[in-house]
């Protein structure tokens, strides 16, 4: 899952736009953004944020600097536990050919000391968009976790990892009738990355225009 294969990937797929929601770093969008331009594929840089719920979020970016800014924030507020690689695995960096110039020594699964409900507000502060990721998941979902949505919510773009599931979850959760719904690979391994079998309709072909169309109906 280097940035490079999953761009040749997603290139091999056929997919207009992708994006990298690595668990609370953005670290590896740089040469992601750079390899996916090679092959014509609009990528959006992104985190999948573990909140102090250890609620996931997707927080996704127009600019890369400002994921990059938003990397350093959330970095400062993840506690500081040395990654244990026979148990969790390698945390690799790698450059714009793929090779490895690092490895991040604390663990990238553990929680931030960031809330649930501070995640709209800061990641609007680094002109990015939440979206709570798999929703109906029985774990690290903002349903499984919380067990509600918070009456002050307001994020306007939700992920679903099952479409079967999207009716029973606006029946029991009417929030969510005023939300976009998404489905997407979230792919842990090359071969998850999806077909391109869901579309969003955009104006243009931009970043800008992307995450806007995610957070309107």
């Amino acid at each position: 899952m280097t940035p490079g294969n999953i761009a040749g990937m997603a290139a091999v797929k056929e997919l207009d736009v992708i994006a990298l929601t690595d668990h609370n770093t953005c670290k590896n969008c740089p040469p992601f953004l750079e390899q996916a331009e090679k092959y014509g594929i609009l990528a959006i840089p992104g985190m999948e944020l573990c909140t102090r719920e250890e609620v996931h979020v997707l927080c996704l970016f127009e600019e890369l600097a400002a994921a990059m800014e938003f990397d350093d924030y959330v970095y400062g507020h993840l506690m500081k536990i040395k990654n244990k690689e026979a148990i969790f695995g390698e945390q690799l960096l790698v450059n714009e050919t793929d090779e490895v110039y690092a490895k991040e020594e604390y663990l990238l699964i553990n929680a931030a000391d960031i809330g649930f409900d501070e995640v709209a507000d800061l990641v609007k502060r680094f002109r990015g968009i939440m979206i709570p990721a798999h929703i109906d998941k029985s774990s690290t979902s903002l349903l499984s976790n919380l067990g509600f949505i918070p009456p002050d919510a307001s994020f306007t773009c939700a992920e679903v990892k099952e479409e079967k599931e999207t009716k029973s979850l606006k029946a029991l959760h009417p929030y969510l009738e005023h939300c976009r719904i998404i489905y997407d690979s979230d792919a842990h391994y090359l071969e998850h990355i999806s077909e391109p079998v869901h579309f969003l309709p955009v104006k243009e072909r931009s970043r800008g225009e992307v995450l806007k169309a995610l957070t309107s109906l």
